[in-house]
């Protein structure tokens, strides 16, 4: 099976992805401003227990299960957003696996007890590579939060494993506004947190009706 990246939505994606990061502000995927910041390292997280045991799919569109008609259900999301370097230098060819609970708060893993019930329309995981610019793409549902321990509530994320030619980085996003943000434990141990929390955004006439997108991106030491 081909490796999807973002080469593969055609030029018209990449177009509309620095369109919106220059409307927006929120990235540096249409400017060299980033670049002259003073960036820090994306802040580290656990891999979690529910890392998928078996091979993640390569594609961009985790709302589709290849040979189901169906569709996940949820909030749709355009995840959108560059890997760097701390020079603001884009990491091309990284390996990017994301991995989520389902819009229940259910992983399609063995291991997840949580009683809410599974999609049958999404596996939650898939794994990508970043294009000449260091960008990546993907469409997928908002997670919901889901209890982690009797006096846990995991707020709603999703979890990205970044590998470039040097560096791995595993860390997780999160929404902005969520309820459990503040009780968290992983999300508060985070040195800078505010990297972690992301915003989802009205989407723009050229995307899907009723998404949303969220801008992330991953800046890793060298690479």
């Amino acid at each position: 099976m081909a490796t999807y990246s973002v080469s593969d939505l055609g030029r018209r994606d990449i177009l509309l992805m620095a369109a919106i990061a220059a409307s927006f502000g929120l990235s540096g995927l249409a400017t060299t401003a980033r670049a002259e910041a003073s960036l820090r390292r994306t802040p580290g997280q656990i891999l979690g227990p529910f890392y998928p045991l078996s091979e993640m799919p390569q594609t961009t569109d985790l709302t589709r299960v290849p040979g189901r008609s169906g569709r996940a259900e949820g909030q749709v999301l355009n995840v959108m957003g560059k890997v760097l370097n701390l020079s603001g230098e884009p990491v091309r060819n990284a390996k990017v696996e994301v991995w989520q609970a389902n819009s229940r708060g259910r992983y399609t893993h063995p291991s997840d007890t949580n009683p809410a019930p599974l999609d049958p329309n999404f596996d939650g995981s898939a794994v990508l590579d970043t294009d000449a610019e260091g960008r990546y793409r993907f469409t997928t549902i908002k997670p919901a939060a889901y209890p982690a321990g009797p006096n846990l509530i995991r707020p709603a994320h999703i979890h990205f494993q970044v590998t470039g030619k040097n560096d791995r980085l595993v860390t997780q996003m999160y929404f902005d506004g969520d309820p459990y943000n503040s009780t968290d434990p992983f999300l508060n141990s985070a040195g800078a947190k505010q990297l972690l929390i992301t915003n989802a955004l009205d989407a723009t006439p050229d995307l899907e009706a009723g998404s949303k997108l969220v801008i992330f991106d991953i800046v890793l030491y060298k690479g």
